[in-house]
């Protein structure tokens, strides 16, 4: 046992690294308990209510819906418009017995399971018209759908009927199909985007490749990059070319695993999205002491050589390509908490997709992230602009270290923000023994048995979980917000009030800058007091399905997410774009007001 000790305390740098390392393993404990939820599969509302419509005479169409086991239909919810070259064609439903239930949301209402079978009677005959069906159901597992409507074209003289409008009459009027709501919460269907929406692979594609291009913008991927840059001004350019197709292959794998992780715990019923794993205060800690060790490798106050910031160049014994790799790794690891422009449909897009289809977008957001380093790497006249290699690249990556120190304050916040201030404080103290654990890792074995023992105490304190004494909403610290919930959003909507719901999350970095930029200033403030606009927070910085459900519900699986309510419930509601302005919040405001008038 003393000769295995005294092995493993004689380790090289390369050991030094791995150490520096284990406080992200041993803390960054992802509990996926956490994420647990029970809510079971539900049914496409298409396939929960199956509608059939047919002519009966003249004058007379048969509208049946099919109903699946444990879905019903509401019988006042029930709409029907008919449309034809005259004009509208008046109309008159006539309903079968239902069944008396007692519903949360609307109270004592008639309900239909299995089955509904509509006789529609109109006022005139009519030549080719326009149908529009619309109807709202629920599961009894405890989910309801927006209001759905269905588009027909009736043959007035022949009696055929084809699914969609015709093309000789407007699809102004037509409502799009609604998509999976949460259970008593009707109001919540999905908006309509007001940005770009990649509803097709290609556009998906392109959108994934120009938002991973736009990841190395986040301050936390800046200091990794910079030093990877800087190597460029010295060596063979072979050589970096090599490198940088190697970071490119780490960048991709990881987008890979993460999208893959995020997809196999979706289909396991878990309402999570993108950067999932930022909600977990363990993984967040192991975060902050990895970036705490590597700032403290670039001030000088310990050793690890050029193989830190290379996450593993040590390890390479094939010229540094495994820590090219690792250097992948890493910057996708720090950029994944947010959502950048672009990124939003893309994922929306994929994660609806099969495996493979959604797994390609991943890999064309790798692609987009990795395509600047590597175009860099093979420009000449890019190194050329580089300073000759010298003193001030010793300088620089000692200013570096200082972003580094900034992200890991951030991430303790967060983590506080988590469970709760004796967490942060402990993680903090547990900051003091890694620096001094690392420091003392040089030198006598004694040393070494210290700083393991140190190290050790870190990896404790990280781990420690003390009492949450608050959710950490961002609703309760800021003047004019409220929190958000269905059964809030339901009643407001029901009461013509205009409502903007903000999903943030204090791990989101754009959140916070669209926050610290656009709505939480004294323009802002007003701006939603002039419009009569509520103001709703759904903070999402620990994991909560029922906000899950709601981010899904709008097509998206990341954050920043904003949906913008109009006062008129029939009207649908739109998101605005992931980067904000103020004329963009301004003039969103003033859309949803607008309604409000009309209704007075």
């Amino acid at each position: 046992m003393p000769n295995t000790l005294t092995t493993l305390l004689k380790l090289p740098r390369t050991s030094a690294l791995l150490l520096a390392l284990v406080p992200l393993l041993a803390v960054a404990q992802i509990d996926l308990s956490a994420f647990r939820s029970s809510t079971p599969e539900f049914l496409p509302v298409e396939e929960a209510y199956q509608l059939e419509v047919e002519q009966s005479d003249p004058q007379t169409l048969r509208l049946y819906w099919q109903i699946t086991e444990g879905y019903y239909l509401y019988q006042h919810q029930f709409k029907v418009t008919l449309e034809d070259s005259g004009g509208a064609v008046g109309t008159a439903l006539k309903f079968p017995q239902a069944k008396q239930k007692v519903d949360e949301f609307f109270g004592d209402v008639q309900v239909y399971y299995q089955s509904a079978d509509l006789s529609l009677t109109t006022e005139r005959m009519f030549g080719t018209a326009k149908l529009a069906v619309t109807s709202q159901g629920c599961a009894d597992a405890g989910l309801c759908y927006p209001p759905n409507t269905e588009i027909f074209t009736i043959d007035g003289a022949t009696g055929l009927v084809t699914i969609g409008e015709p093309p000789s009459l407007t699809a102004a009027s037509a409502q799009t199909n609604g998509k999976a709501g949460v259970k008593n919460a009707p109001a919540t269907e999905s908006a309509q985007a007001e940005e770009p929406l990649g509803t097709t692979l290609l556009s998906a594609l392109l959108f994934a490749f120009l938002g991973g291009i736009i990841l190395n913008t986040m301050p936390c991927v800046f200091p990794i990059l910079s030093l990877k840059v800087l190597s460029f001004a010295t060596g063979d350019p072979a050589k970096h070319h090599r490198h940088t197709w190697w970071y490119l292959v780490g960048v991709i794998v990881s987008f890979v695993s993460i999208a893959g992780a995020l997809i196999a715990l979706q289909n396991a019923g878990q309402l999570i999205g993108w950067g999932f794993q930022l909600q977990s205060p363990g993984f967040v800690i192991g975060l902050a002491y990895l970036f705490t060790a590597m700032g403290l490798s670039l001030s000088g106050v310990v050793h690890f050589g050029s193989g830190l910031m290379n996450l593993g160049g040590t390890l390479a014994g094939q010229g540094g390509s495994k820590g090219s790799f690792f250097t992948g790794v890493l910057a996708v690891l720090v950029a994944s908490p947010c959502t950048a422009p672009f990124m939003g449909s893309a994922l929306g897009f994929a994660l609806t997709q099969p495996a493979v289809i959604a797994l390609s977008v991943f890999v064309a957001l790798g692609a987009g992230m990795a395509a600047p380093m590597v175009l860099l790497s093979y420009s000449s006249t890019a190194r050329q602009l580089l300073p000759k290699p010298g003193q001030w690249m010793e300088t620089l990556k000692e200013l570096l270290a200082f972003p580094l120190y900034a992200t890991a304050v951030w991430l303790l916040w967060v983590a506080g923000k988590q469970a709760g201030i004796d967490t942060m404080a402990s993680a903090m103290g547990g900051l003091i023994f890694l620096a001094l654990g690392l420091y003392l890792y040089r030198g006598s074995l004694t040393r070494r048995v210290i700083a393991i023992a140190f190290i050790g105490i870190a990896l404790a304190m990280g781990g420690y979980r003390g009492p949450t004494n608050n959710n950490g909403s961002i609703a309760t610290r800021h003047e004019g917000t409220i929190n958000w919930s269905t059964d809030t959003l339901s009643k407001l909507r029901t009461e013509g009030i205009p409502v903007f719901v903000d999903v943030t999350a204090d791990w989101c970095i754009t959140c916070l800058a669209n926050e610290k930029a656009v709505l939480f200033t004294d323009r802002a403030r007003a701006a939603f007091d002039d419009s009569g606009v509520t103001y709703m927070v759904a903070d999402w910085t620990n994991y909560d399905d029922d906000i899950g459900a709601f981010v899904k519900s709008h097509g998206r699986n990341g954050i920043p997410l904003y949906v913008m309510y109009p006062a008129d419930p029939n009207q649908k509601p739109f998101l605005l774009p992931q980067l904000l302005t103020p004329s963009i919040l301004e003039d969103a405001l003033t859309r949803a007001s607008a309604s409000s008038a009309l209704i007075r």
